[in-house]
């Protein structure tokens, strides 16, 4: 297809920059895979937090108002009164969507059902949104740039006309499928492809930027970027908002002429997503250890701060700890280079490092 052949003939060069931010994220993926495994109450308690902080920014870039303190109040069923309904209608879709993502995405597939699905979803509190959730546009829309108290400050481009629209995302959808599951260039190639053509096209009359970043989750967790729940994409791209625009800015002005460049947009991507994968790993440094440890395991650690030196015994009785948890915690404690074993048998004693 001529179309499938723009979107080969976009990764046909990518320069070394590129390639260097790649090799990063990918080493970074590797020490999060075999770094020390977070207890699940940790990891719920990040996720919550992802859900809470991802939820908040991806409505506040596309105009809402609401803080993160105001998202949880609403999640909590605090009704928040100086906030229109429709703030409120978004922010409880995107954080229920968003949830199932983190929740079920090995059992998702990626498809235009499921594209349409989310957008289904991502609307379904929103009343003004009720007669196109699910469906393509039926009418042009222009993308606006929203500034800091969600008023448009000027459109940024036009998009896919709406009857040529269909045609597009099956295009878009198909090659996107076929490119993952063939291996020919790199996945975060074809995701960062996928994500500036989907947000080209803006196939829905309302959420495209939205939908993308729930989009954009799911697909980098189906390629094994499992810590996308425990750091917030959301939020780095709400903090580089005028860079975001202005990197989809610079590459889809050249689309559909002779010489098509998404290297603009690939930068801005990757450069997220690296600054997003450095601080997954910092998760598992030793600076964040408080993270890592359920309360017990940290009233362990906490206990050996205290002391010189301590047997497991000593410290069960002292920190009120039962002895297989001070056992799970000076494993993990070990594991992380926070405390060294002195002797071995029965004298075993542990001390801080």
């Amino acid at each position: 297809m001529a179309k499938n052949k723009r979107f080969d003939q976009r990764l046909a060069q990518i320069p070394a920059d590129i390639w260097s931010k790649i090799t990063q994220i990918d080493e970074l993926k590797g020490q999060w895979i075999a770094g020390a495994r977070l207890s699940p109450q940790v990891l719920g308690r990040l996720k919550r937090s992802v859900l809470i902080t991802s939820t908040g920014a991806s409505t506040r870039i596309e105009g809402a108002r609401l803080s993160d303190e105001d998202v949880e109040k609403m999640m909590r069923g605090i009704d928040i009164q100086k906030f229109t309904d429709r703030d409120k209608q978004e922010v409880k879709g995107y954080f229920e969507l968003l949830e199932n993502v983190f929740d079920s995405w090995r059992s998702l597939k990626f498809s235009e059902s499921t594209i349409k699905h989310f957008h289904k979803e991502l609307l379904k509190h929103v009343k003004k949104n009720e007669l196109h959730r699910g469906d393509y546009k039926k009418e042009e829309n222009k993308v606006q740039m929203i500034d800091a108290v969600g008023k448009s400050v000027g459109v940024l481009f036009d998009t896919t006309p709406a009857y040529l629209t269909p045609k597009e995302m099956q295009e878009l959808v198909e090659w996107t499928q076929q490119a993952l599951a063939e291996r020919k260039y790199h996945p975060l190639l074809v995701i960062g492809s996928f994500l500036v053509e989907f947000l080209q096209i803006h196939p829905f009359k309302d959420g495209n930027g939205r939908l993308s970043r729930v989009l954009t989750n799911l697909l980098l967790l189906k390629e094994g970027y499992l810590y996308m729940p425990y750091i917030s994409h959301e939020k780095l791209v709400e903090d580089n908002k005028p860079d975001y625009y202005m990197a989809l800015r610079r590459s889809q002005k050249t689309f559909k002429t002779e010489h098509e460049n998404i290297i603009p947009w690939l930068d801005f991507f990757l450069t997220i997503f690296l600054k997003q994968s450095q601080m997954a790993v910092e998760l598992l440094s030793k600076e964040n250890i408080e993270k890592l440890l359920s309360k017990k395991q940290l009233a362990v650690w906490q206990y050996l701060q205290e002391v010189e030196e301590a047997t497991p015994g000593e410290i069960a009785k002292k920190a009120k700890v039962v002895r297989p948890t001070v056992n799970q915690a000076l494993d993990r404690l070990l594991r992380l280079k926070k405390v060294e074993r002195i002797g071995l048998g029965r004298s075993t004693r542990y001390r801080k490092l």
